[in-house]
């Protein structure tokens, strides 16, 4: 029995100096590399247009057909203005266009009879020649009155409130039934794309480059990248105003506050390949070549960057630069 005891620590020790030794696998070199530095700031999805549906004519709404949040299309229409007094109007020029055509009817037959007695020798030339001046008077102001009623029927048609843009639909300040006055905006349309609009601290102006990558947070881990479009040469309120144009940007919310991070300069920092990387007990490792064996050390990580060459993470204490790091 105390020669099996005695033979078991021999064999264990065995055992882990073999994990110990070195395996067949490549190493990486630790050199600082140069990264961005970044600044985290909130950013709002606001639209490129914002414009204004606008009713052409005073009157009542008898017709509301969006609300917030509808997407609409250019020329649509969404509302209905009408004006009682128009119908008043129209029927006041018909009534005067079918005395008119009476007066005009009557003045066409006494020009006829007119011909007749001239000829006869019993009428005057001077007779005639008023009766022709009366027929076409009458004629004019026939065409008068009805392009009067043409003009009245097109304020009719201008009742209908029509969207102005693709986009959609931000506010409707008004309800059905309400009165407005000719130049009030029934809704607010949103088009011509949606983007983010950021205000960054004046003091950054140096290190903002147009055409800068831009990370943007979303409900998963994973960030999406946009680009910085434009920056604005006026400052308001110490802010430098730039606009983040994203693809497939999430626009169910106008004016939703979006995290971003922008780059504001560089710096260096040890990066090493995240599947280098191994957690086990909320602890992470990476597993370093110290002369001839391979070990594992205890690492403290910091953010995850993506580069060309893959997936990098950066090391914040347990690793030198030099150091060889055993790649998987």
């Amino acid at each position: 029995m105390r020669r099996s005891n005695s033979i078991k620590p021999l064999v264990l020790g065995t055992f882990l100096t073999t994990m110990a030794l070195p395996a067949f696998a490549d190493t990486l070199k630790l050199e600082p590399s140069t990264v961005p530095e970044w600044k985290a700031v909130y950013g709002r999805v606001e639209s490129r247009d914002s414009v204004p549906a606008r009713a052409r004519i005073g009157g009542t709404i008898i017709e509301l057909t969006v609300t917030e949040g509808d997407s609409v299309k250019a020329g649509q229409k969404i509302a209905v203005v009408k004006d009682d007094k128009i119908d008043f109007q129209i029927a006041a020029t018909n009534a005067q266009i079918k005395g008119l055509q009476v007066s005009l009817e009557n003045a066409r037959t006494e020009l006829v009879r007119a011909e007749e007695l001239i000829k006869r020798g019993v009428s005057t030339v001077q007779r005639l020649d008023q009766l022709r001046t009366q027929v076409d008077v009458l004629t004019n102001q026939i065409a008068a009155a009805e392009a009067q009623r043409a003009v009245i029927e097109e304020q009719e048609k201008e009742g209908a409130v029509l969207s102005p843009i693709d986009g959609k639909v931000l506010t409707v300040p008004v309800t059905k039934d309400a009165v407005i006055m000719g130049g009030e905006p029934v809704a607010t349309i949103g088009g011509g794309g949606f983007f983010i609009r950021l205000a960054i601290p004046e003091r950054l102006d140096a290190m903002l480059e147009q055409g800068a990558e831009i990370e943007i947070a979303g409900d998963t881990n994973k960030a999406t990248t946009g680009r910085l479009a434009k920056i604005y040469p006026e400052i308001d309120n110490g802010r430098i105003i730039a606009d983040v144009e994203v693809e497939n940007l999430d626009t169910d919310f106008v004016n939703a506050r979006v995290l971003v991070r922008i780059p504001v300069g560089e710096r260096q920092a040890l990066l090493v390949p995240k599947s280098a990387v191994t957690t086990r007990f909320g602890i992470d490792y990476v597993e370093v070549e110290t002369n001839g064996t391979s070990i594992e050390r205890s690492v403290v990580t910091g953010d995850a960057t993506h580069l060309d060459d893959g997936d990098k993470i950066e090391i914040l204490t347990g690793l030198t630069a030099g150091d060889e790091v055993v790649l998987p």
